[in-house]
């Protein structure tokens, strides 16, 4: 049927010069045709939830049976590899933890290349490196298939709520058909040029909100150990210019909020191990770039001790725990 359907469009449009591209476009008229998933983590399982949420079939996979039944569970169809997703669907989005795994998926013996169909529209959420989305556009292109980059911002509890941010890289034509799944899954869906720019635009904020937490750490914990009330310190910061995602929305201290991982001894929420990978990504890029980033590399230096010292696992505002650690440590020190 979905190739009966595409067959129609491009009919309809056979004054084009591409009817390949006019095939692809067609998509965002296809509406509730399956769409592929692949990467069930703490961001896809959500994600893809919604996608069942507005009426689409998802075709699903991840290398983790558990969350594969959690999504089985709610009316989704599970297969076995990447590659028979492609397969079955036209439309598919992966969410995956690292450049190595997107290209693993995307080009391994069992990857989305190995059967995608002309004309499908791959879309990747990942938070990868932006020549690694380059090299999988290029290598999709060779197939016929149209790969667009599109991470994310928000976190888990963003995911759950779809109200994600994704800022999107790839052919402006192509943008109508993915924003279409995009908006199912997120409250603001931005557009910001060539592939790779999206993965460009996520690294970025990722270094600012590192360096935001980091800030806002110490800030509570100096305040904190000049006698001050955490509640009423966040209280002022928030009312006056130091005032930022990480004071009024995440803030790092327990006790100051309800329903954010510094409430839950920093468990779900965005690892340290991610953060401290994003940062890399950052630290490669402005490598490359000859581009300078003096916070941006403490952060992430930072960030890397953190994982070396026990907090790999937690979310990454427990860098307001680490520090109070170091300050204990000294203390004893100085005893």
């Amino acid at each position: 049927m979905a190739a009966l359907f595409r067959g129609s469009r491009s009919i309809l449009h056979s004054c084009s010069k591409n009817v390949e591209l006019v095939l692809v476009s067609s998509r965002s008229m296809a509406s509730k045709t399956p769409v592929g998933f692949i990467g069930l983590g703490n961001m896809g399982s959500p994600m893809a939830k919604n996608l069942l949420k507005h009426g689409y079939p998802v075709i699903a996979t991840d290398v983790f049976l558990e969350s594969c039944k959690e999504l089985q569970d709610e009316g989704a169809q599970i297969l076995e590899s990447p590659a028979e997703v492609a397969d079955k669907a036209d439309r598919i989005i992966t969410m995956l933890p690292s450049s190595p795994n997107v290209v693993e998926v995307y080009t391994g013996a069992n990857g989305i290349l190995k059967k995608v169909k002309k004309g499908t529209l791959l879309i990747d959420s990942s938070t990868i490196d932006p020549s690694v989305s380059r090299e999988m556009a290029l290598a999709a292109e060779k197939m016929g298939a149209v790969f667009m980059d599109a991470p994310v911002s928000g976190g888990v509890g963003a995911a759950s709520l779809a109200k994600l941010t994704f800022m999107v890289g790839g052919l402006e034509e192509e943008y109508t058909a993915a924003q279409e799944l995009l908006t199912c899954m997120g409250a603001n869906v931005v557009y910001c040029g060539q592939v790779g720019t999206g993965q460009a635009a996520k690294i970025c904020n990722n270094m600012l909100l590192a360096i935001g937490m980091i800030g806002t750490a110490e800030t509570m914990n100096l305040g904190i150990r000049l006698g001050l009330d955490p509640k009423l310190l966040a209280q002022i910061l928030n009312m006056s210019s130091g005032r930022c995602w990480s004071s009024d929305t995440y803030n790092p201290v327990p006790g100051v909020m309800d329903g954010v991982p510094s409430a839950n001894n920093y468990q779900g929420g965005f690892g340290t191990t991610l953060m401290t990978k994003d940062l890399g990504l950052a630290q490669h890029t402005a490598t490359n770039t000859k581009t300078s980033i003096p916070l941006g590399s403490l952060a992430h230096q930072l960030y890397r001790v953190m994982c070396a010292r026990g907090y790999a696992n937690k979310d990454f505002s427990s860098v307001f725990q680490f520090l109070r650690e170091q300050d204990e440590e000294a203390e004893k020190k100085g005893d």
